[in-house]
C-alpha cells in the first residue's frame, strides 16, 4: 500500500473557506477534497470540478418510467382484460389516453426519483454498514476541512494556508 502526504487545513467560516479555495487553486495546488457540515454554494466551481451529469440520468430514468407506464396500461387495460368502465370502452390506448395521463406522470416521477437515489448511493459508494470516510468529526458540526496533496512543498503550502485564515493545519500520511 502506497502512502502519500496531505495537508488538512481546518476553517471555521464558509466565506473564509471559499476565499481560501480560490487562493489555493490560483496558486496551482491540487485540492483533493473538502469536507463541510453543510453544502457551500459555489464551492464546486471554485474547486474546478466538472459539471454534474445527474440531470441527464434523471431524464433517462423518467423516460424509462414513462415507457413502463405506457406498456403496463396498454397491456392491462387494452390487451389483457379490457373493461367498459363508466361507459368508456377500452378499445384503444389513444381513446383512453386522458384517463392514463395521471398514471403516466406518477410512474415517470416514481422511476426518476427512486432510480436517482439508487444511482446516488452507488456513485457515492454508500451502502449499509459502510465505514465513514470523514477525516475529522468536527466537519459534521461547525468546521470545514480542505485536504491538499503535498509534493515536497509542505513549507510553502503551510505558509499559504496560514495566510488564508486556516485555524489548524495538520500534515497527514494517507494510505491509498
Amino acid at each position: 500500500m502506497e502512502a502519500s502526504k496531505v495537508i488538512h487545513a481546518i476553517y471555521t467560516d464558509d466565506d473564509v473557506l471559499m476565499a481560501a479555495v480560490k487562493k489555493v487553486s490560483s496558486a496551482h495546488h491540487h485540492i483533493e477534497e473538502i469536507f463541510t457540515p453543510f453544502p457551500v454554494h459555489g464551492l464546486d466551481k471554485a474547486m474546478g470540478l466538472a459539471p454534474t451529469r445527474i440531470a441527464i440520468t434523471s431524464f433517462l430514468y423518467g423516460c424509462v418510467g414513462l415507457a413502463v407506464s405506457i406498456w403496463m396500461m396498454n397491456y392491462i387495460m387494452i390487451e389483457d382484460w379490457p373493461q367498459d368502465i363508466g361507459g368508456k370502452p377500452s378499445f384503444s390506448f389513444i381513446e383512453n389516453m386522458p384517463a392514463f395521463v395521471p398514471i403516466m406522470f406518477e410512474l415517470t416521477v416514481f422511476f426518476a426519483a427512486h432510480l436517482m437515489v439508487i444511482t446516488f448511493y452507488l456513485r457515492s459508494r454508500l451502502w449499509p454498514f459502510k465505514k465513514a470516510e470523514n477525516p475529522d468529526p468536527r466537519t459534521t458540526d461547525d468546521h470545514f476541512l480542505m485536504e491538499i496533496s503535498v509534493n515536497n512543498n509542505e513549507k510553502e503550502l503551510t505558509d499559504l494556508l496560514r495566510e488564508t485564515g486556516a485555524v489548524e493545519i495538520n500534515l497527514i500520511n494517507k494510505a491509498h
